[in-house]
């Protein structure tokens, strides 16, 4: 599906899919909600997870602390339906616009957006510290993931 990496100039310039995926074998992914454009997460795919991603419309991931292949919303139900996906200059990073619904969710917290809080840059000497953005969460994620273990790792 994807094409093998020549030249500076096919990767810049060609109408040839050539992704770099890291040493890990990853890509990053900004995921956007088509409706406004607001960011709703950050992850990785694989090569599997981008060609899965590309076939069905629908996204996957690869989960960096589970080490696997998840098919965003499949527990929860708030699937992510592929609108677009842009791949930057050096083919190294993707940018992903998805529809989950006016009620969706792409945050395992619960919340819509992964980004829910913003590091506070006043009054921050010797300490950063987050501030709340007042977002409400759309679920509850102890009913819709039960005890499956949290993706967060310490």
């Amino acid at each position: 599906m994807f094409n093998k990496r020549k030249s500076i100039e096919q990767v810049e310039e060609s109408n040839e899919f050539a992704p770099k995926f890291d040493q890990n074998g990853l890509i990053v992914v900004t995921t956007v909600d088509a409706s406004n454009d607001k960011i709703l997460m950050t992850g990785y795919m694989n090569q599997e997870a981008l060609e899965k991603t590309i076939k069905t419309k629908e996204a996957h991931y690869f989960s960096r602390s589970h080490k696997a292949i998840w098919h965003k919303g499949a527990t929860s139900g708030y699937i992510q339906k592929v609108v677009e996906i842009l791949i930057d200059d050096d083919q190294d990073a993707l940018y992903m616009s998805v529809e989950i619904g006016e009620n969706g969710a792409s945050c395992h917290v619960g919340y819509k957006s992964c980004f829910y809080r913003k590091i506070k840059l006043e009054d921050n000497q010797n300490k950063a510290v987050l501030e709340d953005l007042g977002h409400k969460k759309v679920f509850d994620p102890e009913k819709v993931y039960g005890d499956a273990p949290n993706p967060t790792k310490l």
